[in-house]
């Protein structure tokens, strides 16, 4: 028995990186899949690409930011494969620009997308996932929903929505659906590796404990195991996935340098 057979999944930026990735092992293991993203041509050619290879998927262009379109894409769910068990809250956009150097439209536009369409996401889905006996939310955050990070819009947003995670899953939990976050840090193959500055990622790279970015697949894999039935007692819980970064990266960094001084290898 495939791990998601009988169930439908809204898969929010769907049409690169992570969501990609989710979409693809969602479909995999048997579920019925509502991928939604700005990118339409992504999205037909990932979706043409599943139904080649067995899977049932249905897509929409949607600008997570607006309540039409979130009752358009719930809609499609509970039109097209008769309701809906999990909401993969996976689109986001990041500004890149500290506090003193913000830009006011970024800052509402970073957080309407994070945050704001995370929690409408949440306010049209859940009705529909009660409606279907319960299910499971994954918010998608960040590293730096855990800790500092140099983009001030990015930051407060990612650690808002950990709290909304908590709020929604106390909310929510009458309804039989869960709610999760997971905090990935430098993932390879999205837009937001790809967009960093001339030594951004080897810089992440050599701060990771393990000494590697993660993957599409690995962020992937981690929530399909929290929206499976497999994570049925797990709700509103908070999940690093960066190779220890978050648990003692400093802490590790700080050793190999105290041993570098000792070894004289640093001035």
């Amino acid at each position: 028995m495939k791990r998601m057979a009988g169930k439908v999944v809204l898969i929010t930026g769907a049409a690169g990186g992570q969501g990609a990735a989710e979409a693809q092992l969602f479909a995999a293991e048997g579920a019925s899949v509502v991928l939604t993203d700005l990118a339409g041509a992504k999205l037909a050619e990932l979706s043409a690409s599943i139904e080649q290879s067995g899977g049932q998927v249905a897509w929409c262009e949607h600008d997570v930011r607006g309540e039409a379109g979130w009752e358009a894409a719930v809609s499609l769910a509970r039109k097209r494969f008769g309701g809906l068990h999990a909401l993969i809250n996976n689109a986001g956009t990041i500004s890149r620009q500290g506090i003193a150097n913000t830009q006011l439209g970024d800052w509402h536009r970073t957080m309407d997308v994070n945050l704001t369409g995370a929690m409408l996401g949440m306010k049209h889905a859940a009705p529909a996932m009660r409606d279907s006996g319960g299910g499971s939310i994954v918010n998608v955050s960040s590293t730096a929903g855990l800790g500092a990070h140099y983009d001030a819009a990015y930051t407060a947003s990612k650690w808002a929505l950990r709290g909304l995670t908590k709020s929604a899953s106390i909310e929510f939990v009458e309804w039989n659906i869960r709610v999760n976050s997971i905090h990935p840090g430098q993932i390879l193959d999205t837009a937001f590796y790809r967009e960093g500055q001339a030594g951004h990622a080897e810089a992440g790279r050599r701060a990771v404990p393990m000494q590697r970015q993660g993957t599409p697949l690995e962020c992937a894999q981690l929530v399909l195991f929290l929206a499976s039935d497999e994570a049925t007692y797990i709700t509103g819980a908070e999940i690093a996935i960066d190779g220890g970064y978050s648990a003692g990266g400093a802490l590790w960094l700080r050793n190999k340098l105290r041993d570098a001084l000792a070894a004289g290898h640093v001035a």
